[in-house]
């Protein structure tokens, strides 16, 4: 997994709220333990169209999405059913970070063990950076982890809270297994004593 520091990027605006995990990730695509791929059945029933094509009314099929590393979810992103699939689908499209007034706990556990940031603000500061991303799409924010803030377009900043274990493991790009790994060899020291 990559370290994760800075990301500036433009946004992507979903603002509906309650999105579930099925909505992100179909249930149908529950049958792969591999990651690659998934990002192109992210958000598939809303992405594509009946046929097969792309729905040129989705937020993310817009030209103005492409290259987005960031997206602006709606209140309680990530809702519904516990499944990786869902932050290996927004990562998998490109997404390094979420910024919403809430996410569900289970989602968001599973995108920081993932690569993939959940960033909670305040509402009324999501509120003016929707309405400000919905005025200009090329606006770009400033996610900064080591401090905890996000920079708006206009300069302004907030903070924004994450787990000190979850911030650790992100900061140097590993995940638990990796950071039970980083003590090798004092568990190879304590096994030859006992």
């Amino acid at each position: 997994m990559p370290s994760f520091t800075t990301v500036t990027s433009h946004l992507v605006p979903l603002p509906a709220e309650n999105v579930d995990t099925d909505q992100i990730i179909p249930a149908r695509f529950l049958k792969v333990t591999d990651k690659n791929g998934l990002g192109a059945s992210l958000f598939c029933d809303w992405r594509y169209l009946p046929d097969g094509s792309p729905n040129p009314d989705f937020v993310i099929n817009e030209p103005a999405s492409q290259g987005a590393q960031i997206l602006i979810a709606g209140d309680n992103f990530g809702s519904g059913s516990s499944r990786e699939h869902a932050p290996w689908a927004l990562t998998g499209w490109g997404l390094k970070a979420i910024i919403s007034t809430s996410f569900a706990d289970i989602f968001k556990s599973n995108s920081l063990k993932n690569g993939l940031l959940p960033v909670a603000i305040p509402k009324d500061v999501h509120a003016k950076l929707l309405a400000i991303v919905n005025a200009d799409r090329a606006a770009k924010v400033t996610i900064d982890l080591p401090t905890q803030t996000v920079t708006l377009p206009d300069g302004s900043t907030t903070t924004f809270p994450i787990d000190d274990f979850a911030k650790h493991c992100l900061l140097n790009g590993i995940d638990q297994l990796g950071y039970l790994l980083s003590f090798d060899a004092e568990i190879a020291k304590y096994e030859q004593r006992a």
